[in-house]
């Protein structure tokens, strides 16, 4: 069997939410079209996948570099041992010929997305869903069939306001979700305290609810919210400095007591190494949040988990970054802490299956074959068309 075509186009994501560093206006996203020789009901098995959301369209890398080395390989060289389905390691490890370590972000959303999408038509090749084929391969076959599930949002949106996010929250609390988290950083400090309490009288526990500052902070602002917002508890304070600044991440964890959340914004073992190394984390209470298709992929995603276990950081600690199907079939694969959800947010590129259903906290993985965006009408739609562009 071999690896037949390797299709890639940009889509906007057409959104005007803002946090406190940029708005989303201009964002796009690649999806990616991975096509086999294998035949299923008539038609070519095709692995798909986006680079989540965040990051820009990354297509020039993948058409110059990744998809001619993956084409040009000896198909041999590009599956298991059977040869009767891919092996994305071997995939990864190819892409990764002739690059200079280091310069992660230049090259690791492009080749996490294809490495993502050959995942998925590896898993419809063996007729599994991906969560099932993960779990298997790297959590000792422990095989779950729901995942907790937090919601993102509380973004700033031109005339929401207090009674706005309150209403928000709400929505989300009568959908099933327990667990919210909101936009801070890009007002005042009174403001977003005042934000902070009025999310709390909703969500009734400070457990429920968490805070995002989008790595905006300097160190004067980093230390000032870290103390407005260390009394109230939350579930976790996420991204409170510049990502690589792990000293001032150090000076937050020293006057913050709550749980911390970073690492979105890290694209390789090495970094998020480093983070747990010089950032000052705990491993009984920090959250570790790397997102998966942006960081090289799902098998080197596994060596970090094995470098956190080294140092002592347990599964349920990690809270990988993207609201969508890939994200939860990565976290019930490997038995992570949850996922995170954007319902209504990010168009057809937010969610999961359309007819999936949050209960209490957690929502069902699926049981279609790979990743499972059969189940997303609209997306599956986009990713078909291209699919088919030749």
């Amino acid at each position: 069997m071999r690896i037949v075509d390797i299709r890639e186009t940009a889509v906007a994501l057409k959104t005007n939410l803002r946090n406190a560093v940029f708005d989303f206006s201009e964002m796009t996203t690649s999806v990616v079209a991975v096509i086999t020789d294998v035949i299923r009901d008539g038609k070519p098995v095709a692995g798909f996948a986006f680079n989540s959301t965040g990051r820009y369209a990354c297509g020039a890398q993948m058409r110059d570099r990744f998809i001619p080395r993956i084409l040009k390989a000896p198909p041999e060289s590009l599956v298991n041992e059977a040869g009767d389905n891919l092996d994305p390691e071997k995939i990864l490890a190819c892409m990764m010929q002739r690059e200079k370590p280091g310069g992660h972000t230049e090259r690791s959303v492009a080749i996490g997305t294809i490495e993502v999408a050959c995942w998925d038509a590896a898993a419809k090749i063996a007729g599994k869903p991906l969560h099932r084929v993960l779990a298997e391969k790297y959590n000792g076959g422990q095989v779950i069939d729901r995942v907790p599930c937090y919601v993102g949002g509380g973004w700033y949106q031109l005339g929401k306001g207090v009674r706005g996010l309150q209403d928000e929250i709400r929505m989300r609390l009568d959908e099933g979700y327990t667990t919210m988290k909101i936009k801070v950083g890009g007002a005042p400090i009174p403001e977003d305290v005042a934000r902070v309490e009025a999310a709390l009288k909703i969500v009734s526990s400070s457990d429920n609810l968490a805070v995002d500052a989008n790595a905006a902070f300097d160190r004067e602002r980093a230390l000032a919210y870290a103390r407005a917002l260390a009394p109230y508890g939350l579930r976790w304070f996420e991204e409170p400095t510049d990502p690589l600044d792990y000293a001032l991440l150090a000076e937050v964890v020293g006057i913050y007591d709550a749980p911390i959340g970073t690492g979105e914004n890290l694209f390789s073992t090495q970094d998020v190494q480093n983070l747990i190394r010089f950032g000052g984390l705990r491993a009984d209470r920090d959250i570790i949040q790397t997102d998966v298709p942006q960081s090289y992929g799902i098998a080197q995603f596994s060596r970090t988990l094995d470098m956190l276990k080294k140092n002592g950081w347990a599964r349920k600690s990690v809270f990988p970054h993207g609201g969508n199907q890939m994200t939860l079939a990565i976290v019930g694969g490997f038995g992570l802490g949850g996922c995170e959800a954007y319902p209504g947010v990010f168009g057809i590129f937010a969610g999961f299956a359309d007819n999936a259903k949050v209960e209490n906290g957690y929502i069902k993985l699926s049981d279609l074959p790979g990743i499972g965006f059969e189940a997303q009408d609209a997306l599956y739609a986009v990713m078909r068309e291209v699919g088919a562009a030749g």
